[in-house]
């Protein structure tokens, strides 16, 4: 009993998959190097007595091609790759018999098969899936190249025999293409001109194409091509009416969203850029049932080959995602902003004060549309938006905010700003938090006219505004790296964060916009990046800037 407890532990551990993709990388240096190196003498000679010379160098390369497949999948069965496991277990097949083939090396054909029963005894482990669409395009190119490159060189073979210093008739064409494409070798093929030279390069080159397109899109993670369904975002937005707390909770409803809906009906609304999942914020639903819907998020990457990573999270639940093996990196400061104390008295806010009056005195006014914005208006806020993106020289950014829709400026409260002769300067849209009374600003953009301070008068109103309508807080939103990394007992990530807000300020303006928001006097509250090791953090970066500026078409409503 105790025995096969153990035997349980040792095929589910995480150290007997490293131990097995380490193994793997080593048989796959071993074939290189023993394709290199000379056969014992003695063992060659037996070997010769009983095979062919020709299968003999034909196993040689074949180690070497085997050797470099092993030293790719490796690092694939790290990621438990399900497709990786197939092709190693093969590879460990051809390595041994081409070991045997290439000089009786009976200890490395031995170890390929030890290693190929190891892996076979710990399979399960191996449940990462690949992309269905992509594994049968890369079968279709495999299969198509095939057939192209033996019609391609058969019939080339045939027609410019007299290239070569071979004669060759239909059936001797033929093998000599499949040997070609199959193991890079050329036995007893000698080019007479440069004609014929390159033809045989082009032979290679078709082969080494092939072979690598359909060893990516076999081992690509799965994609995901269409973000929920109506019945999905339907199911977020009743959850997230009934549990939403936080200012991220809208953003969890645009349409570039995907949704993990827990067992007790809690949601992770997540994007996939590359290999990794990107969840905005904490879980949305029951407090009781964070850690469980976390788990199954897990899993669920766990399943489909993906890195999770969990951004722009409060430090409420750190500790339950430090339970779940998550790391956590300061990346933030929240600017939020207290209704209930703000006003624009005392010395403190004499700068806001002069802004606001100053606009007043300009003559400019604000409203806040509620309803089906009028088309004329519509066009104005275009064109606004057009020329403030022109002058940034940037375009619409995604995930964590919305973008320039008339759909979903419809779907909030929006302010704009007139100046005296009633025409549009500003705007901006209110967000809620559904079940707290906090507000934030999404969109906000003016025109190239308007007065300087016209974003401060706007966002006062909006202050103003949130306060007659029983909000208590209005969230400013995340000021990046901001406040992160300036103590001595601060994480080296984050002294390294603190590093990047002080000296790449001039290509992010990180310190003005921090600067912007201390205006008005916020408290800041931390924001952390959740991630499962720092290895993986460069790729969950490079994530996060594809996720904020990828522009593949979008289907879905907005919904509020």
């Amino acid at each position: 009993k105790n025995l096969a407890k153990l035997s349980s532990k040792l095929t589910t551990s995480v150290w007997s998959l490293r131990f097995a993709a380490l193994m793997t990388l080593i048989m796959g240096v071993a074939n290189l190097l023993s394709s290199l190196t000379p056969a014992f003498r003695d063992r060659l000679l037996k070997l010769r007595e009983l095979l062919p010379l020709g299968i003999s160098n034909g196993s040689r390369l074949a180690t070497a091609l085997a050797g470099f497949a092993l030293i790719l999948l490796s690092f694939q069965l790290l990621r438990r790759k399900r497709v990786a496991w197939y092709f190693t277990e093969g590879f460990l097949l051809l390595s041994a018999f081409a070991h045997l083939f290439k000089g009786l090396d009976i200890e490395e054909a031995l170890f390929a098969l030890l290693l190929a029963g190891w892996l076979l005894i710990i399979r399960f482990q191996f449940h990462a899936r690949s992309d269905a669409y992509s594994v049968r395009q890369g079968f279709i190119a495999l299969g198509a190249a095939t057939v192209f490159t033996v019609l391609y060189g058969t019939i080339g073979f045939a027609l410019f025999a007299h290239h070569f210093r071979t004669h060759f008739n239909l059936w001797q064409a033929l093998q000599q293409t499949l040997v070609m494409f199959t193991s890079f070798a050329n036995p007893g093929l000698t080019p007479a001109s440069n004609f014929g030279r390159y033809f045989v390069d082009s032979i290679y080159v078709i082969a080494i194409v092939t072979f690598t397109y359909a060893i990516f899109m076999l081992i690509r993670p799965v994609l995901v091509r269409q973000p929920a369904s109506p019945a999905e975002r339907e199911i977020a937005r009743q959850t997230i009416h009934i549990h939403g707390t936080t200012i991220l909770a809208p953003f969890a409803l645009l349409p570039d969203k995907s949704y993990l809906v827990s067992k007790k009906g809690s949601i992770i609304d997540y994007m996939v850029e590359g290999r990794v999942a990107l969840a905005l914020g904490d879980p949305i639903g029951p407090i009781h049932d964070v850690s469980k819907t976390i788990h199954e998020f897990k899993l669920l990457c766990d399943q489909n080959d993906w890195l999770p990573a969990f951004v722009d999270v409060p430090p409420d639940h750190l500790s339950v995602f430090a339970k779940q093996g998550f790391r956590s990196l300061a990346v933030g400061h929240e600017a939020i902003v207290n209704l209930e104390t703000f006003s624009l008295e005392g010395s403190r806010n004499k700068d806001l004060r002069y802004i606001f009056n100053k606009f007043i005195k300009l003559g400019y006014t604000t409203d806040v549309l509620t309803t089906k914005i009028p088309q004329k208006i519509k066009s104005d806020l275009r064109e606004i938006s057009d020329d403030w993106l022109i002058t940034r020289k940037g375009v619409e950014k995604r995930f964590w905010v919305g973008w320039f829709d008339e759909a979903y400026l419809e779907c909030w409260p929006l302010m704009i700003a007139r100046n005296q002769a009633g025409r549009l300067m500003a705007f901006s849209n209110i967000l809620s938090a559904y079940n707290e009374p906090v507000a934030t600003v999404d969109m906000m953009r003016h025109s190239l006219e308007a007065e300087s301070g016209v974003m401060e008068y706007l966002f006062l109103s909006m202050f103003f505004w949130a306060k007659e309508n029983g909000f208590k807080q209005f969230d400013l939103g995340l000021c990046a790296l901001a406040g992160v990394g300036t103590e001595p007992q601060d994480a080296a990530g984050e002294r390294a964060i603190h590093y990047l807000y002080e000296h790449m300020n001039s290509f992010f303006d990180f310190q003005g916009l921090h600067h912007f928001k201390e205006k008005f006097h916020p408290e800041w509250q931390p924001r952390y990046l959740l991630f499962p090791s720092y290895s993986n953090l460069p790729g969950i970066v490079w994530a996060l800037s594809r996720a904020d500026t990828n522009h593949m078409p979008i289907t879905g409503e907005f919904i509020r």
